[in-house]
Order: C-alpha cells, then structure tokens, then sequence
C-alpha cells in the first residue's frame, strides 16, 4: 500500500502493479490526459508533472517525467498535473501568461512546459535566464519558438504571486508529515512486487533476502526496461524512501555523499565544493532526469557512457559497500569489471561515496562532449586531476568515459605524465601515449578515430585550463 496526494485529495493505493509508471497511471486509473506520452524515454518532456515533498519543514517542488517515474515514488508526496493548476475556475497565472505571449503550442507539449514553468517559478527567487533555460531543456518541442516561452518564464520569475499551492504550503506539509512512517511498504499486482524499505536496516534485511530483486532508485535508467523493451520487471525494492541513502557529511579529508543523493542535490552540494564536478551535472540530461536520478545510481549500472563514473574516477574516489550488517570500501577503480558488470556481490549495495580532498580536488577539470549542450548522453567525457611539485607532476588522475566497454583511467598515460615536468612537451608524449591506450567503438554518436582525437585535445585543454591560458567555460562549455 502507498499513499499521497493528488492535489490536495489523499490516495491510497493497496493493489496496483508495481511497474505502473505514473504517467500510466494518471491517464488509465485518473482519467487525466493532460499529461502526455511523446517519447517514453525521458526525452521529451511532454509527460512532466511536478512532485512536491517536505524539505526542512517547507515544500520542495520538482518536475520529473511520469514517463520513467514509477507508482512507488509517490509514497509521500504530493503529485501535481496540468489538470490541478486551475484557480477558482480561472487559468493559473502560469498557463495565462503562456496564452498572454503566446507560448502555446498544438498542444501536446504544452502541458509539460506549463508544468516547468510552474515549477521553475515555485523555486525562483528573481529571473536568472541560465536557470529558465535548464529548466526547460527537458521539454524538447519548442513548435512556438524559444522567444515566447521564455518571455512566458520570464515574467513569471519576475512577478511571483499567491495561488492555491502556496496558500495551501502549511497545510499540505503537515498532511504530507502525516504520512512519514518507519514501517516497510509492499506495492503487489500481477506477480509482481514491489517493497519499500524505509531504513538503511530494512533495506539491508530486504537485499539479503531477495538478492534477485533489481534496486529502484530515481528510475530513470530502469525504467527504460519496462517503457522501451516491454520487460516487466517482476521484483523490486525501491531505495527513496531510505533517509540515510540521502545524508551527505563534508570534513577536511573527505567529502562522502549518499548513493540516494539525486544529480540536482549533488550538483548543489558539490557547486562550492568541486565546481567542475557541479558545472559538468547541469549537463547531465535533463532537469526532469538530473531531480530523479540519483548518484548511486549512475554508478550501480556500470554504464560505459555513464557521465559521473569518469569525475569520480579522477577524483579517486572510494565506494562504501554494504551486505547485511557487513560493511567494505572498494576504490571505484575496481568497481567495474566489465560491461554493465560490477564488483558489488549477492545482496550488496552502494551506500555512498568517499571522495578524498586535497590538491587533487583543487586542479580538477572535467568536460562532457555531446552533439548538444543538453538533454544529451556523452560521445567522450574525460576527467582530469593533476598534482604538482616545483613543476614536476608527482601524480596523475586521467579518466574517461565512452572510449572503452567501462569507464576507466589511462594508466600508462598517467604514468607519462608523472615525475616529469608540466610543460607542452610532456603533454604531448602524453597524448601521443593516450592514443593507444584505448580501444574505442564506432557508433553513431561518434566514429572510434573522433573519440581518440577528442580524448587528445581534452587532455590539452586541461594543461591550458590549468595553465590560466583558457578560462574553464562551465555548463555551456562543450564540443558538438
């Protein structure tokens, strides 16, 4: 059984398959259209709702694509759809300053980028065209043109006004309070399962008990399996309830996040942390993508392409692994094994992750080339951390993603560099070392001779970043 609120209508749900996603959901169980298919993928953006849960004793509001997000992500939360945006039965500020500057479209897209923009002027604190423009990378269709819809979230940042949700905030939050509980939940239907641990503990017990049960974090990846290749997944334990799995802790040797942590929590953490770390998230897919997906979780499916694998990689960052009551820490570096195949062991999961602090943290850099600067998936991500003494380099991080069957560091290029001074000739033997050390595909984000090439100039463009030569150009920094 889960609960939480449509609007302000409390729902329980006892018997409902646990693969349900909830744009599924609201269309064939809430006869409510306005949320759209386009893609099924997460792309697209036209399925975005808004999910508002208590942070701090206030509301967090957040989009997410109903497309990937599945039915136990609701525990706890309030759903919010085009359909509940209606004021008193006039138009929400929102949707009439989309009519006023005519940023509607046919609309099939249209509800989702009225859902951004609600959500976008729920968290503003002023216009900042940077933020408008994350926000609505994730909603693809842009029939009207950018002009309008921008005006739309421009004015809307730059005049806030009351409505229903925010009259209504004290409310939904002890409602939404009320709801909190420390017993596990199960989600049952249709021969499959789902179970919903709400301590490090259960979760541990849950594992233990059914290693075979695939770990469901954000989603967003999962997902795809039952969304695009039409696999029901018939066994789950959904990790976003567990508080600990969301606990971060920032000493002076270590910055240790939990593996529940989503992109956008990170990439906020670690803004005055690591800046690059953070500059190169805001690129990690879609804001939609980045509010769901969670660290761990980019880290657990081993994707070769995966963009936080590289940063964390060159950071030499350690994972904190657990079984049960049994608990290890693995260097990341020997973590991946394989393509898609990990180190982690029956029953085990990730719980967090260690990155050591120092000089390391201090040089690093990282970039992400993609075809845009968006809503895209990695061609060549490198990262680059790099230590100095009187000039000579005394260690060296060089990691990449998209150029072999795992995210991985080049050795015999870190060991070209170290010991030796940092200066263009070394660079050079460097590179000319990195072009062998990788075997890279051809496919059609990039040919193999592309990725080699790229890996090359990245690793140039760290010794100029790091020589003062270029300025590190942050988010919109990348090669299409």
């Amino acid at each position: 059984m889960i609960q939480f609120l449509l609007n302000q209508t409390l729902v329980t749900e006892r018997d409902i398959d646990p693969n349900m996603t909830v744009l599924n959901y609201l269309r064939e169980r809430r006869r409510r259209p306005g949320t759209k298919e386009g893609c099924a993928s997460g792309d697209c953006g036209a399925c975005t709702v808004t999910l508002g849960r208590v942070e701090q004793g206030r509301m967090r509001y957040e989009t997410a694509n109903a497309c990937l997000t599945l039915i136990s992500a609701l525990q706890g939360k309030q759903l919010i759809t085009v359909e509940d945006l209606r004021q008193q039965g006039a138009l929400h500020p929102v949707q009439q300053a989309v009519v006023d500057l005519h940023a509607s479209q046919c609309g099939f897209c249209t509800p989702g980028i009225v859902m951004t923009l609600f959500t976008l002027q729920k968290n503003s604190r002023g216009w900042d065209r940077q933020q408008a423009e994350l926000a609505l990378a994730g909603n693809l269709c842009r029939c009207t043109g950018y002009r309008p819809i921008m005006d739309a979230a421009r004015l809307l940042c730059e005049q806030p006004v009351e409505d229903s949700f925010s009259r209504q905030a004290a409310i939904t939050v002890q409602r939404l309070s009320a709801l909190q509980h420390r017993r596990r939940q199960t989600l049952k239907e249709q021969g499959n399962c789902c179970f919903i641990p709400k301590t490090l503990g259960q979760l541990a017990d849950c594992y233990r008990q059914y290693p075979r049960a695939r770990l469901l974090a954000g989603g967003t990846d999962l997902a795809l399996e039952i969304t695009q290749a039409c696999r029901p997944l018939p066994l789950l334990i959904a990790l976003d309830q567990v508080e600990e799995l969301q606990c971060w802790q920032v000493t002076e040797d270590s910055i240790e996040l939990g593996a529940g942590l989503s992109i956008s929590q990170c990439a906020s953490l670690l803004s005055g942390l690591i800046p690059s770390f953070a500059d190169l998230l805001r690129r990690f897919a879609s804001q939609q993508i980045r509010n769901r997906g969670t660290l761990g979780g980019n880290i657990g499916n081993a994707s070769p392409i995966g963009d936080t694998p590289p940063l964390l990689l060159a950071l030499d960052a350690q994972l904190r692994l657990q079984c049960g009551d049994s608990e290890r820490r693995l260097p990341l570096h020997d973590f991946f094994l394989a393509y898609r195949q990990t180190a982690l062991r029956e029953g085990e999961f990730i719980r967090s992750i260690v990155i050591p602090r120092g000089e390391r943290v201090s040089n690093f850099r990282a970039w992400k080339v993609a075809k845009r600067p968006d809503d895209d998936i990695s061609a060549v991500a490198g990262a680059f951390a790099v230590c100095l003494r009187d000039g000579v380099v005394s260690e060296a991080r060089i990691a990449f993603g998209g150029m072999d069957a795992i995210p991985r560091r080049a050795p015999r290029c870190e060991q070209a560099l170290c010991g030796r001074p940092w200066n263009e000739a070394t660079l050079e033997a460097a590179c000319r070392v990195l072009e062998q050390e990788f075997t890279p595909l051809s496919d059609f984000r990039a040919s193999a001779d592309y990725r080699r090439q790229i890996a090359g100039n990245l690793l140039r463009r760290y010794y100029l970043s790091l020589q003062g030569e270029i300025p590190f150009m942050g988010v919109a920094d990348y090669v299409a």
